[in-house]
């Protein structure tokens, strides 16, 4: 049995703006994940040490912004692949399922 049928007259359309941003997600997610994180490397090699083992208020603070900047891109990352899927999808060959007769297709009703 065959899931996907192609129809026979589909055409696809023109590839767009969608696979070139595809095809640059892998090195967004890279560079936009990287950069936040050597700010905190950062951070932590020039922070100085308490004697006491306390951190800096305003260090927690910087790490926190960062790691939210990290989520936050990871979500945006993931939302522009799933329009670009969605658009791939939808510029694709037009599929069709197997048709059944419906029961009421000589008389329809009102």
């Amino acid at each position: 049995m065959a899931w996907l049928n192609k129809h026979p007259h589909s055409v696809r359309s023109a590839p767009g703006l969608e696979w070139a941003l595809w095809r640059r997600l892998p090195r967004i997610l890279a560079v936009g994940t990287a950069l936040p994180l050597l700010v905190l490397g950062a951070s932590w090699a020039l922070s100085p040490d308490a004697p006491d083992g306390a951190r800096d208020p305003a260090s927690l603070r910087l790490e926190f912004i960062m790691i939210g900047i990290v989520v936050l891109h990871w979500t945006l990352v993931l939302t522009a692949a799933i329009g670009c899927a969605i658009v791939i999808l939808m510029k694709g060959p037009t599929y069709t399922a197997d048709s059944y007769p419906m029961p009421d297709a000589d008389r329809p009703q009102p």
